[in-house]
C-alpha cells in the first residue's frame, strides 16, 4: 500500500442534490452517528442541511485537529450595491477521519476572498468583503460590522461610500 489512500467514493444515498454544475471533491464522515460532510466545488452541505452553503457564505471555518466548526452567514439587509450579513449559529462537527477535508475548505474558503479590509467606524467598526461566487460572474460586496456597532444613518451613510470606494478600487480598468 502507498502513501496515498484514495477515499472510498461517496454512497449514493447520502449524495446531496448537486446542481448540474457542481461536483464533489470531498467528503468525510462526521463522528457520532452524524451523517457526511460534502465539500463541492460550489460550498458545503453539511449533515441535516436540506441546501448548500456556498464558499461566499462561509464566515469561518476552523479546525482544531478533530472538530470542524463552521459559522455560515446570513443576509440581514440588501442595500445598493452589497449586502448586510450577520453570522448564523456554529456548527461544530466532529471528523474522526477527515482527510482532506480541512484543507479543501481553507483553500476554498481563502480563494472566493477577492477583497477584504476592516474600517473603523463611530462605536465600531466594519469590514468590507468582496467575494467570488461560484457560477456568477463579478464580485458579490457585502459588509459585516462588528458587535456592538450603532447602526445608524451616519454609520450606513459611511458604509455607503466605503464599499463605493473599495468597488472603484477594484473595478477593472478600461
Amino acid at each position: 500500500m502507498g502513501i496515498f489512500r484514495r477515499r472510498p467514493k461517496l454512497p449514493a444515498d447520502e449524495r446531496p442534490a448537486l446542481d448540474r454544475e457542481e461536483r464533489v471533491v470531498g467528503w468525510t464522515r462526521v463522528g457520532g452517528d452524524g451523517g457526511v460532510l460534502v465539500v463541492t466545488n460550489r460550498g458545503l452541505w453539511l449533515p441535516g442541511e436540506e441546501h448548500r452553503i456556498g464558499w461566499h457564505e462561509v464566515h469561518k471555518a476552523t479546525w482544531s485537529g478533530s472538530v470542524l466548526a463552521v459559522t455560515p452567514a446570513e443576509v440581514v439587509t440588501v442595500r445598493e450595491g452589497y449586502a448586510v450579513l450577520a453570522d448564523r449559529p456554529v456548527r461544530s462537527l466532529p471528523l474522526p477521519d477527515p482527510g482532506d477535508v480541512p484543507h479543501q475548505i481553507r483553500a476554498r474558503v481563502t480563494r472566493s476572498v477577492a477583497y477584504t479590509a476592516h474600517h473603523r467606524l463611530p462605536g465600531g467598526g466594519v469590514r468590507v468583503v468582496a467575494r467570488r461566487v461560484s457560477g456568477v460572474d463579478g464580485l458579490s460586496w457585502t459588509v459585516r460590522y462588528d458587535p456592538g456597532t450603532a447602526i445608524g444613518d451616519e454609520v450606513v451613510a459611511q458604509t455607503d461610500e466605503l464599499v463605493s470606494a473599495a468597488q472603484a478600487s477594484t473595478a477593472p480598468a478600461d
